[in-house]
C-alpha cells in the first residue's frame, strides 16, 4: 500500500465535478455521505481542489457560437482547464431513466474538450458485465464463463435457452449492469432461470448467468492507480451466502495485493489506459477468476481501518492520478495531439475510442 501524496495547489485544475443521478432516498444519501462522499470532498481539499456532486441536469451547454461551447454547472461557468468531470454510468433500477441522459452528457462534455477520467465508451464497457469480459477476455486470469440473456416480451418463449447448453448448475443469475451485489440469485436448474427471467421482464433487466464457484468464494477488489496495483479490498461472504458484499453481511478488509493479481495488472492497464479503475477477482479456494471491472469502484469505510488511513490513502492516490492525467490532457491539447480546447471551453472532436480505452 502506497503512502499518501503530499498536498499541492499547483496546476490549473481547480474542481472535480461528480455527475451522479440525484435519486437517492434520504436514508441512502446519508449512508453514502458517511461511507465515502464526505471523505472524497476532504481528500480533494487536501489536494487544493474543490469537489462537488451534481445530477446530470445541473450541466448546461451553450453552443450558439460555433466552435466555442460554454459550459455551466448550475449557474457557474467551468472550462476544460479548471474542471474535470467524473461520469460513470449508474444503472440500478431507480436510475434507469438517467442512463441515456448521463451517457449523452458525458459524450457532450468529452466533445467539448473536458477531461473525463473514464470516457463514455469505457464507462459502457464497465457497466455491462459481458462487455467487460469480452473486452478483457485475453486476461492471464481467466474470466468467469458467462451467458447474457435479454428478458423482453417474449421471455415466456424461453428462446434464450439455446445459449444455456454449456452452463453448469448451480449457477449465479444476476443483472448485467447493476452494482453492490444487488439482484444476485442462485439457480439450481433451468426452471429457476425461467422464474428469474420472468421477474426480470418486469423491468426489462438484462441478465447474465455464470457457474457458481462454490460456498465461501472470496472476492478480491484490486485498486489500480496509474497502471499499478495499489491495494486489495478482500470481501468474504457470510456462511450460506453467494454474495460477498457488505450489504449482504460479508466482511471486508484491506490487504496487500496477491502476487498473481499484481502480475496480471499489466495486461489490464494496457487495455484500460485510464488513471484509476478496480478489478474484481473471485477465488474459489483453488484459483482466481476475473469477474468485473469497476471504473468508479467504491473505496469504502472498512472496520479494520478505524482511522480510515488506508481509505484516505487510496482516495488521495486516485485523485492525484486524476489531477496528473488532466495536466497531461492539457499538455497534449496545447501540443496539438489532443482536443483543441481553449480557456472558454471550445474544442474540436475528442480522441477516438481506441485512443481513450
Amino acid at each position: 500500500m502506497n503512502p499518501s501524496p503530499d498536498r499541492t495547489d499547483t496546476g490549473p485544475l481547480r474542481r472535480m465535478c461528480w455527475i451522479f443521478p440525484d435519486r437517492e432516498s434520504t436514508r441512502t444519501a446519508e449512508t453514502w455521505h458517511t461511507v465515502f462522499w464526505d471523505l472524497y470532498a476532504e481528500a480533494a481539499e487536501d489536494l487544493g481542489l474543490r469537489w462537488t456532486r451534481h445530477s446530470p441536469d445541473a450541466v448546461t451547454v451553450d453552443c450558439t457560437e460555433p466552435g466555442r461551447p460554454r459550459v455551466h454547472v448550475d449557474d457557474e461557468p467551468v472550462t476544460p482547464r479548471d474542471t474535470l468531470f467524473i461520469t460513470a454510468l449508474y444503472s440500478l433500477p431507480y436510475q434507469q431513466m438517467d442512463v441515456f441522459n448521463q451517457y449523452a452528457l458525458c459524450t457532450v462534455l468529452q466533445q467539448a474538450g473536458f477531461y473525463l477520467p473514464f470516457p463514455p465508451e469505457t464507462s459502457l464497457i464497465g457497466n455491462d458485465k459481458l462487455a467487460t469480459l469480452l473486452h478483457l477476455g485475453g486476461s492471464p486470469i481467466p474470466p468467469i464463463p458467462t451467458v447474457r440473456i435479454g428478458t423482453g416480451r417474449d421471455v415466456s418463449r424461453h428462446l434464450y435457452e439455446v445459449a444455456l447448453g454449456n452452463m453448469t448448475y448451480p449457477a449465479i443469475v444476476k443483472p448485467a449492469g447493476w452494482c453492490g451485489g444487488g439482484g444476485v440469485n442462485l439457480a439450481r436448474g433451468r426452471e429457476d432461470i425461467r422464474g428469474l427471467a420472468s421477474l426480470a421482464q418486469g423491468g426489462d433487466t438484462t441478465l447474465v448467468v455464470q457457474p457458481y464457484l462454490g460456498d465461501g468464494t472470496v472476492d478480491h477488489r484490486v485498486y489500480v492507480i496509474d497502471g499499478r496495483p495499489h491495494t486489495v479490498l478482500k470481501r468474504t461472504p457470510q456462511p450460506g451466502s453467494a454474495v460477498a458484499n457488505m450489504s449482504h453481511g460479508g466482511t471486508m478488509e484491506f490487504t496487500p495485493v496477491p502476487e498473481e493479481l499484481a502480475e496480471a495488472t499489466a495486461y489490464f492497464a494496457e487495455r484500460l489506459r485510464i488513471p484509476f479503475f478496480c478489478l474484481d477477482f473471485l477465488h474459489d479456494g483453488q484459483r482466481f477468476w476475473f469477474s468485473e471491472l469497476e471504473p468508479d469502484g467504491v473505496i469504502p469505510r472498512v472496520p479494520g481501518d478505524p482511522d480510515r488511513k488506508v481509505q484516505r490513502d487510496i482516495t488521495l492516490a486516485r485523485f492525484t492520478a486524476y489531477r496528473d492525467a488532466h495536466a497531461r490532457h492539457l499538455a497534449d491539447t496545447e501540443a496539438g495531439t489532443g482536443t483543441e480546447a481553449d480557456a472558454d471551453g471550445g474544442a474540436s472532436p475528442s480522441p477516438s475510442p481506441t485512443e481513450t480505452s
